[in-house]
């Protein structure tokens, strides 16, 4: 029998909202597991106080320097015993995921299971933003045997505190037929090849790697990563004009204009009468009886509005690839970003290519491990230490595409831009 409940008048009042409320799930929990009756005395108190008391301290495992979040009460009373005694100690286990977010249903009745048989809470959260599973709320003495119940089903703690997080990849080539890579091999090919880094902190802050399988960028890779390999392609947009067929019998001219053609941020696409000339780099569908839509591929930016609204009737080219950006992460020293384009285009198909995509996260992450003051990100070095001298670390060569934004001032002298735009193509032309 669970001890009594607490008084929850604050917590109660956020389940009277039309919404779901995460207070209901506790106080489920709560009804056979003691330590969430006291977890929800001190977060009652914290909404009283609009105080939080948590503080850190040192938890881990036999092995490993990371992986464990720990967190220990500050409520005490005026003997120094906690006022919670319960949820005096209510540490958090991040755990890896399968690559793509992979499980069965018997999978996750087992991680159920085993998360209440050794001590835990029952608290699970799937998943944090480096892509953890969340085990939340045990106490030190059950740490080791959760680890051990969770080790022996295959599964292996995550990144915590100055070290290499634990990565993300969209489901993509499994089941999305957007897909314009492997996604679950290149997470698997950098965070295998990398997990000394990730159980044995010592990078000046944390450092995250995503993996989305094309610009649609399912898992935020661009906003919440240090090195985002984003899927693209090069070639033209695929049709498929039976499929376009299907969508145009159920629905409009109007809806096309107001739904694909209108939301297109470069005007690539427009409608024009059946007979024109297909130019090259054009993909074109019969969209009415004297009608076409054509789309101009060399002003297409990858936005993937059109695809997401005609599923199937367009698809991404053939020529399929990866865009690498750095320094995306969230708010910290100099705000959010956005990641910043090191490699405009790159295959992602063979060994080699899996193997040159590993040597240069490597690269990036050697470099950030020298040169990165303590607490700053990625992007915040970046920021400090200026892109050139960055890529000049890593070895890469200064691309016309690696742009922030189009150039605002006219007024810029384009003295010998001839010159070295000579230079740029013959470098192209030699490693090609």
């Amino acid at each position: 029998m669970a001890k009594q409940m607490h008084e929850t008048p604050n917590l109660d009042a956020l389940e009277s909202g039309p919404w779901p409320s995460f207070v209901t799930g506790l106080k489920r929990l709560a009804k056979e597991n003691d330590m969430m009756v006291d977890l929800l005395g001190q977060l009652e108190t914290s909404y009283k106080t609009r105080f939080g008391y948590w503080k850190g301290g040192t938890v881990g495992v036999i092995g490993y320097g990371a992986g464990i979040i720990p967190r220990f009460t500050e409520l005490k009373d005026e003997n120094g015993k906690p006022l919670f005694p319960e949820a005096a100690e209510f540490h958090t286990l991040r755990v890896q995921p399968p690559a793509g977010m992979h499980y069965t249903s018997q999978l996750l009745r087992d991680l159920c299971d085993a998360w209440l048989e050794t001590g835990g809470s029952g608290l699970i959260a799937f998943h944090g933003q480096s892509g953890d599973i969340m085990f939340q709320g045990i106490k030190t003495e059950n740490v080791q045997a959760a680890f051990d119940r969770l080790n022996e089903m295959g599964f292996d703690l995550g990144g915590a505190g100055p070290a290499l997080r634990t990565s993300m990849s969209c489901v993509g080539a499994a089941r999305c037929e957007m897909s314009c890579y492997d996604e679950a091999r290149a997470l698997r090919t950098v965070i295998n090849n990398n997990l000394d880094d990730m159980h044995r902190p010592s990078l000046p802050y944390k450092f995250k790697f995503k993996f989305s399988g094309c610009p649609n960028d399912c898992v935020n890779s661009i906003q919440r990563s240090d090195m985002a390999t984003i899927g693209t392609w090069r070639d033209n947009i695929q049709t498929n004009q039976a499929i376009a067929d299907e969508w145009m019998a159920n629905h409009s001219m109007e809806d096309l204009v107001n739904m694909v053609v209108n939301h297109c941020p470069t005007k690539a696409i427009s409608l024009r009468k059946i007979g024109k000339e297909k130019a090259e780099g054009e993909s074109v569908l019969k969209v009415g009886p004297d009608t076409e839509m054509a789309i101009d591929n060399h002003n297409c930016v990858r936005c993937m509005h059109c695809l997401n609204v005609m599923p199937g009737a367009l698809l991404p080219g053939k020529d399929k690839g990866v865009t690498i950006l750095v320094g995306g992460k969230g708010v910290l020293k100099i705000g959010a970003t956005m990641g910043t384009v090191i490699i405009p285009f790159m295959k992602l198909e063979s060994d080699e290519d899996f193997e040159k995509l590993n040597e240069l996260a490597r690269n990036v992450l050697d470099f950030f491990a020298e040169n990165a003051l303590e607490h700053e990100r990625t992007g915040e070095m970046i920021e400090r230490i200026g892109l050139a001298n960055f890529l000049e670390g890593i070895g890469l060569e200064v691309d016309p595409n690696m742009i922030l934004h189009p150039r605002t001032n006219p007024y810029v002298r384009t003295d010998g831009w001839d010159e070295e735009a000579e230079k740029w193509f013959e470098r192209k032309r030699a490693a090609a």
